[in-house]
């Protein structure tokens, strides 16, 4: 019976804990993710305006990661020792300004320096946010934790697509600007109100919340000190560790398919007859709904069995096949839809189950800047897909060979993930509630 209402307790803390730090990261990851991919609404239109080839796109749709690689790890280095509220904050005004900024695009040049400022100024946003779970999570509740935290790459793109084809649409013209120019305006500028919600409401550890009672606070502690000597713990140990290069060459090879599928969706639905920029973004919402869906189970199944190496494998698997097939079946509207849907779940469901391996590996001073790394590294397939294709398409005139380049990349992250045998990776973590009740 004791055993029975200490993991009552635990769960009712952690719903209660969830309340209050998830949906507000949640908000703010998803006007991040937002104002990163909406060029690929915005190019529908922009491109004729200020004329841009589709390579001229695609590096500036990849160059926004290059800026976001060279400054995540010393952002999230920062992050260990001036707290998440602050970071945040920092993060969120300079980026918010700068997204408004892309409504001044004139040129390839001024394409690219926007795009390259959005992603520093954005750098060590999504790692800084990973590792502040790992402050209030234990390993055996952080995946499903995590696929709640990244539910706003799907759902930035879901509503993205529709509210971007929207603005779009609807503004063009007011006051003598395009719409693609109000869309960037308006899609930015509420980060820095996020910012101020931010500042006044987040506390960056258990210990400094005012919400939670002493009793909750040593009860967090304790949990948090489950494994606390499983795993790596300081950062130079993380650049000597070969699981950890591991780990970034998997989540490269997701994160290609991701921003692959992101910034080239709406093109591709355009190729498959679509022309109308509304159903575009309509349609193009779709495979999100579905990601949703499918990271939410993985992540709660995966925390109720205890592995991570195989949800994660075999989804990025399923991801390659179905990808694939949507590269080979362009001509037919509707399974081509279907096949992107599979493949876009799947990659987020690959990608959220993922992030609970280093979050659990990676312990002590080495988390934060041992997440920034891998998220550095891996992010350098947000710089290549989106150019690859731009680049192949602009050579064939077709998207397809570009599609089955980022298939046989999920194909190698796929194995990798299923190779890289981290401790606990594939057994069962110890319940928080259960190790307390021995």
């Amino acid at each position: 019976m004791a055993t029975t209402n200490v993991a009552l307790t635990r769960d009712a803390l952690y719903r209660r804990v969830g309340r209050r730090i998830l949906p507000l990261l949640i908000l703010c990851y998803t006007f991040a993710f937002l104002d990163r991919v909406n060029i690929g609404f915005a190019k529908l239109s922009m491109q004729q305006d200020i004329g841009i080839s589709e390579s001229v796109y695609g590096l500036a749709a990849g160059i926004f990661f290059l800026g976001y690689v060279i400054f995540e790890v010393p952002s999230n280095l920062l992050l260990a020792k001036i707290g998440t509220r602050k970071t945040l904050c920092r993060i969120m005004v300079l980026w918010g300004l700068t997204a408004a900024a892309m409504m001044f695009v004139s040129g390839p040049t001024s394409f690219y320096v926007l795009r390259f400022l959005l992603g520093v100024f954005e750098a060590g946003f999504a790692p800084g946010i990973i590792f502040y779970l790992t402050c209030w999570y234990p390993p055996a509740r952080i995946a499903a934790a995590m696929g709640l935290l990244l539910l706003p790459g799907p759902i930035g793109s879901m509503i993205g697509g529709p509210v971007s084809s929207w603005l779009i649409t609807h503004t063009e013209g007011v006051a003598g600007l395009h719409g693609w120019q109000w869309m960037f305006l308006l899609e930015g500028l509420p980060c820095l109100v996020l910012a101020l919600v931010v500042w006044t409401t987040l506390a960056d550890t258990p210990e400094q919340a005012a919400w939670l009672s002493a009793e909750e606070k040593e009860l967090l502690r304790r949990d948090l000190a489950v494994d606390g000597d499983t795993g790596t713990h300081d950062f130079r140990q993380v650049l000597r560790d070969p699981r950890v290069y591991a780990l970034a060459i998997s989540l490269f090879c997701l994160i290609s398919g991701l921003y692959a599928v992101s910034f080239w969706l709406p093109t591709i639905l355009k190729e498959n007859g679509l022309t109308d920029i509304g159903s575009i973004g309509l349609y193009s919402a779709v495979p999100y709904a579905f990601a949703i869906v499918l990271m939410v189970v993985l992540g709660r199944r995966s925390d109720r069995t205890g592995e991570r190496r195989l949800h994660s494998s075999i989804a990025a698997l399923i991801s390659a096949v179905a990808l694939a097939v949507a590269a080979f079946t362009a001509s037919s509207f509707v399974i081509s839809l279907i096949a992107i849907i599979v493949a876009t779940a799947c990659m987020w469901g690959a990608y959220s189950v993922f992030w609970a391996m280093p979050s659990t590996y990676l312990k002590g001073t080495a988390a934060a800047g041992g997440i920034a790394l891998i998220n550095s590294i891996a992010l350098l397939g947000g710089f290549l897909s989106p150019i690859l294709i731009g680049f192949v398409k602009d050579a064939t005139g077709s998207t397809e060979v570009g599609l089955l380049s980022i298939v046989a990349l999920l194909l190698i992250g796929s194995l990798t993930i299923y190779a890289n045998r981290l401790p606990m990776s594939s057994g069962q973590p110890a319940r928080p509630d259960q190790t307390a009740a021995s």
